[in-house]
């Protein structure tokens, strides 16, 4: 069994910058440690037993990523939207696609290729060598449907709903049985991006949803003919509770998911899976709490349940990144290694809130013809001024390489953290232990706590809280410029703003200060070679992917080892059952003294 001990304290500090949306609202997730002390106050231990249970990985946990970039390519026979060739064949040799992969399918795009047939064909057969890699390497494909062919749309706009939804339907109807029923790649059907957003679809709630029932019933009527299974789903909204009319969390009934799968209900429609963005600075947003006192993974599938649809019905994080508000940021540049130790993090609590797939957003940053950056949210980013478009990759690419090199099988606990910052993944195959250990120190910890716990409160709850971020205060309570027990608000209210102030102190400190973690293993009767590889500060772009640190272990009862964890790093360590020794080779037969022969010639004549 896994465990981890721990032991905190709390210390007064300076402020951590705390602006706050009254209408994001956010959640959280605590992890299971236990306290111990070894050495000071703030180390931690680990000790895991080689014969603990485990289960197979879960596909949460594996290198899945949303295959765009760029925004623009020299080559018109290229997907604008997806990453270049170059990108795309170096995360084949290094990682492979053996998993899931996200693909945005730009229609509009398809049909101003057909004014000729031949770029139109090249266009789709680039489209077909991706879907070939991935169907070929026992991964599968989310394909997002987006973008409404000219002459096809209520207005001339490529996310225009639209007018015409039999000949929107047979065209997609097409598509479908050539990429699914004929060539058979593995191909799940996303309808559309962000509905809930007019920057990305221009139409209403019912226009979404005659939208989704075109695609569905397209994939049924096929699935009926072929007997070849085509899963459909959405709706891809920019967060679980979202809607076209805007929602918050008090009220996600209103949400566009809740009246999808409620429409699907009604008009007997496949809903293979259900997705939506998450874009965050938060690793344990999806844990927020809501006025249900459930999590939105929980809630959902309730929703599932109530209208007879399978609960295990995969749920999926379809687009995510470190994200707090701005399109261009550091932590995703230069300080790389802050959103690198994020997402193993985020995965974590992915993971332990019940989600089945997550596409981190995306392979590629995003720049225009000319060379400005639009959004830096990629893991390689390139320079458009260079003729030859090189690309670097970021500390953020070694740790998909860290996950592409878990194990099999994933250790399973009945103790969890509750460090906010330290973690661990750690899973093992035959002869083989992999463990990443991440140490993410939210920069906005103690507003996030706040806003994953907004529904807690009482409605009279909430609306001092409104008052307090109104009035400028509530930053002020947040670094103890401001005495809570002077403020006319609730005891809950109260309770929540004294434990984000000790939040807030925790993040301070260790934002700056290392912590040690003492790494107990039990049970390894083998000799095994000790491999260890980090991410921290010290290597933002086109950092080496090797060990740091390699020697012998095991083959005792306990083996130990200490580590100092850098503030917002990432630390993998693999042991590998070392081969057994060959056998000694026999000696050389001694050589026959001078004569010998000639004496025993002798002797047989």
């Amino acid at each position: 069994m896994t465990k981890f001990k721990i032991k905190n304290s709390n210390s007064k500090t300076k402020v951590l910058a705390f602006g706050i949306c009254a209408l994001c609202l956010f959640w959280v997730l605590s992890f299971g440690i236990c306290h111990y002390s070894f050495a000071q106050e703030d180390d931690l231990e680990l000790s895991l037993k080689i014969n603990s249970a485990t289960i197979p990985l879960p596909k949460v946990l594996r290198p899945n990523i949303d295959l765009s970039g760029r925004g623009f390519n020299l080559r018109e026979d290229w997907p604008k939207s997806l990453a270049v060739p170059e990108v795309l064949d170096l995360w084949q040799q290094d990682i492979g696609f053996g998993g899931a992969y996200r693909i945005q399918h730009d229609l509009w795009e398809m049909q101003e290729a057909a004014k000729s047939k031949e770029l139109q064909d090249k266009l789709l057969s680039n489209y077909e060598t991706i879907f070939k890699k991935i169907t070929d390497s026992g991964g599968v494909v989310i394909l997002d449907i987006f973008g409404m062919p000219a002459g096809l749309g209520k207005v001339l706009d490529k996310i225009s709903a639209p007018r015409d939804f039999k000949a929107y339907k047979e065209l997609i109807k097409a598509m479908i049985r050539y990429l699914s029923c004929e060539k058979k790649y593995n191909i799940w059907y996303e309808v559309w991006t962000t509905p809930d957003r007019e920057d990305f679809f221009l139409g209403r709630r019912q226009d979404y949803l005659n939208l989704y029932r075109a695609v569905a019933e397209a994939a049924k009527e096929l699935q009926a003919e072929t007997k070849i299974h085509v899963p459909v789903g959405g709706p891809s909204v920019s967060w679980w509770f979202q809607s076209d009319e805007g929602n918050s969390i008090i009220t996600p009934e209103r949400s566009l998911i809740y009246t999808l799968i409620k429409f699907c209900f009604h008009y007997r429609l496949p809903l293979d899976f259900i997705s939506w963005h998450g874009y965050s600075s938060d690793p344990r947003i999806e844990r927020e709490t809501t006025v249900y006192k459930k999590a939105a993974v929980s809630l959902v599938r309730d929703w599932l349940s109530y209208f007879h649809f399978d609960r295990a019905t995969p749920l999926i994080i379809d687009e995510w990144n470190y994200d707090s508000g701005a399109n261009v940021l550091a932590e995703r540049y230069e300080r790389s290694n802050i959103s690198a130790s994020y997402i193993p993090s985020r995965l974590k609590n992915m993971y332990e809130s019940g989600l089945d797939y997550q596409f981190y957003f995306a392979l590629e940053d995003f720049r225009n013809a000319q060379g400005a950056m639009l959004r830096n949210v990629g893991i390689f980013s390139f320079n458009a001024e260079d003729s030859k478009y090189k690309d670097s990759p970021k500390a953020i690419y070694n740790v998909f390489r860290m996950l592409s090199s878990l194990g099999n099988n994933l250790f399973t606990s009945t103790e969890k953290l509750s460090d906010e910052f330290v973690g661990v993944i750690a899973t093992k195959s035959q002869g083989y232990l992999a463990m990443i250990i991440y140490n993410y120190v939210d920069p906005q910890a103690a507003r996030n706590y706040i806003l994953r716990n907004i529904a807690t409160l009482s409605s009279a709850g909430r609306r001092a809280l409104l008052r307090l971020i109104k009035a400028n205060k509530l930053d002020q309570i947040i670094i103890r410029q401001t005495d809570i027990t002077s403020l006319r608000v609730d005891k809950k209210l109260k309770s929540l703003l004294e434990k984000a102030q000790k939040l807030n102190d925790r993040a301070a400190k260790y934002a700056l200060s290392p912590r040690n973690i003492k790494i107990s293993i039990k049970g390894l009767n083998a000799k095994y070679i000790y491999q260890r590889y980090k991410i921290d500060s010290s290597c933002a772009f086109n950092c080496e992917f090797s060990p740091i640190e390699e020697k012998e272990a095991g083959a005792t009862e306990l083996y130990q080892e200490i580590l100092a964890l850098n503030p917002y790093s990432v630390n993998l360590i693999v042991l590998k059952e070392k081969p057994p020794e060959p056998p000694p080779a026999p000696a050389p037969a001694p050589e026959a003294a001078p004569g010998a022969l000639q004496n025993i010639t002798n002797v047989t004549n």
